[in-house]
């Protein structure tokens, strides 16, 4: 299994190649660099190399409504780190829904009144809301780290092109625009996305799917997105031209899904669609140059490629430089998840709306907050070892923190850490 390059910067901070793990030991052990951040792991050189040789990177992007792929591709197109970013934007829609809920009940109660504010307030041009411009800026949060840890040249995102068929033909049209290189990849990525990628009728995955008309073009069906689901090829032989109520006569459970399903908007595009202008503006402001790339040609690389699917791997496989990058299918991402930092509510509410507690008036013990990252030794009792990991909740009263063991939260003596690295708003793994 490949592991991802050690980020190598100067006496000056100025960051340098990248090295393999077993370069960097070396050069720790020989007292020559010093741990500079854990996670991702970086260190600074204690003696200047003025004859290093830098090799500069892209980074690539891959953006996705849940989960961002990145990958840091050097000058020989091979794939030195690559890293996937889970955004938390649900959770943040979640907890706006929440807050609206409770402040419209106590609205209707007449119990806390606040007025509705509606019209009283002017968003600035091209407004994100929250969920989706939280997407936005923390892909940016890790371009710009990036860059302060590799020499980044230049930058690759998915994102929708100019329409490279017409320039090459300016007489295209009508079903042309099907029979070029990319034919079919848009659609068929658009249904593997909907569909979950198995089979809607069994549920069969990791086997090749056929793509599969719903009502039989022989009886009126045609061939809009709208009537297309994907299918293995036990199940599209099965139903050959019987209409979906009789094939699935026996299953009403499935039938049902699936119907549902096919009415079913592809909330995560959207997501994708609305934001891709703003991602995109927002690097072009890094004032690096940006390529771009869209969605058939990362999913034509990687599979000309024969890459298996990952979100870092459509990343490496973005733009036309993906189209000869290097990198191993075994290769270990750095698995990034947003947290969010603290909380700005006051005093926690019930399910009601109405005050149940109030905020707790300081957030650390023993100079340990929520999200920190320790190593801690327990010398004794049920728990005694070794453990290192992210503080998940904190106790002021009783100098505890607690950590998760075995998928479950256990509580510690803060005297007993040690700081690895400060809470920074993300969760590695």
């Amino acid at each position: 299994m490949t592991t991802n390059s050690v980020f190598v910067l100067d006496t000056t901070k100025k960051p340098l190649t990248p090295c393999s793990p077993a370069r960097a030991r070396a050069l720790l052990r020989d007292g020559k660099a010093a741990v500079w951040r854990t996670v991702p792991f970086t260190i600074i050189l204690k003696v200047a190399m003025p004859d290093a040789v830098v090799k500069l990177i892209t980074i690539k992007i891959d953006p996705g409504s849940q989960t961002t792929g990145i990958a840091l591709v050097d000058s020989d197109n091979r794939v030195v780190f690559a890293a996937e970013l889970t955004h938390r934007g649900k959770a943040i829609k979640a907890a706006l829904d929440s807050r609206r809920s409770s402040r419209k009940g106590r609205r209707g109660r007449k119990t806390r009144y606040r007025a509705a504010r509606f019209n009283n307030r002017v968003r600035a041009e091209n407004w994100l809301p929250p969920s989706l411009q939280h997407r936005v800026e923390t892909t940016m949060t890790w371009v710009n780290r990036f860059r302060r840890w590799a020499d980044i040249a230049e930058i690759a995102v998915e994102r929708v092109k100019f329409d490279m068929q017409q320039m090459n033909n300016p007489d295209i049209a009508g079903v042309e625009y099907q029979q070029g290189t990319l034919a079919g990849y848009s659609a068929r990525e658009y249904l593997l996305e909907k569909w979950g990628r198995k089979c809607a009728y069994c549920g069969a995955e990791h086997v090749p799917l056929q793509i599969e008309h719903i009502k039989p073009r022989t009886k009126g069906g045609t061939n809009n997105i709208s009537n297309l689901t994907l299918a293995c090829e036990p199940c599209n032989t099965r139903k050959g031209t019987k209409d979906i109520t009789v094939f699935l006569k026996n299953k009403p459970d499935v039938l049902k899904r699936v119907l549902a399903q096919l009415k079913k908007p592809l909330t995560d595009a959207a997501a994708v669609n609305a934001t891709r202008n703003k991602l995109f503006v927002s690097l072009l402001e890094t004032g690096l140059p940006v390529e771009t790339g869209t969605g058939a040609q990362t999913k034509f690389n990687r599979t000309r490629l024969d890459y298996p699917k990952a979100h870092w791997i459509d990343a490496a496989c973005v733009g036309s430089s993906g189209e000869t990058v290097t990198l191993n299918p075994d290769h270990k991402p750095l698995l990034i998840k947003a947290m969010g930092q603290s909380n700005r509510q006051t005093v926690r509410t019930d399910k009601y709306g109405f005050p149940c507690a109030k905020a707790k008036s300081t957030k650390a013990v023993l100079g340990f907050k929520t999200g920190d990252l320790i190593s801690l030794i327990q010398p004794k009792g049920k728990y005694a070892g070794t453990y290192k990991g992210r503080v998940t909740a904190i106790k002021t009263a009783s100098n505890f923190l607690s950590l998760t063991v075995n998928k479950k939260q256990t509580w510690f003596s803060a005297k007993l850490a040690t700081l690895i690295q400060p809470s920074d708003g993300y969760c590695y793994g």
